[in-house]
């Protein structure tokens, strides 16, 4: 059965439940060489950076499961097209369909779709940093520490002994 590597809204079980059932969750992957990023139609793509990589959810799918993503992928009108690349996972490399938007040009997400994301990447497990870095493209980021970190505690009230306040900083 074929894999299929999910970056963005695929990451969401409960998703994938609905539109694809017979889809297997391997687990948590990532894509080497490349970068997040939100296109101008305001969904999740990849590209090409030789220093970051992108995490995501590896799947075992049916070719029934493809096809279903193929039109939610919108692969028909050139929304996404389709590729072959290695995906790593504990215990090695595996070659994954990943579906990349075909517009390259940076835009915003839709309303509700990072907040998607980002809970699909907490579902998963995905890195603290990678997740905190999803969150930049929030319109409203979300600075909660305690999501990130449960065991952080809470800055104290007032201001903080040797902080100056900027207004009363020296020019």
């Amino acid at each position: 059965m074929p894999l299929y590597f999910a970056y963005g809204l695929n990451m969401d079980p409960a998703g994938m439940a609905q539109r694809c059932p017979r889809a297997r969750a391997i687990g948590p992957a990532r894509l080497p060489r490349h970068r997040f990023i939100v296109t101008r139609d305001g969904y999740a793509s990849v590209t090409r950076d030789a220093r970051e990589e992108v995490h995501g959810v590896l799947w075992d799918c049916t070719l029934a499961d493809i096809r279903v993503l193929d039109k939610f992928e919108d692969v028909a009108s050139g929304l996404y097209v389709k590729i072959n690349q290695p995906v790593i996972v504990p215990g090695g490399a595996k070659r994954a369909l990943i579906y990349i938007g075909r517009s390259g040009e940076p835009g915003k997400p839709k309303p509700g779709y990072m907040e998607t994301v980002i809970e699909s990447a907490k579902h998963w497990s995905l890195p603290e940093s990678y997740v905190a870095g999803l969150n930049r493209f929030l319109s409203k980021p979300n600075l909660d520490v305690k999501s990130l970190n449960p065991s952080a505690g809470d800055l104290p009230p007032g201001p903080v002994k040797g902080v100056r306040p900027r207004a009363l900083a020296p020019k």
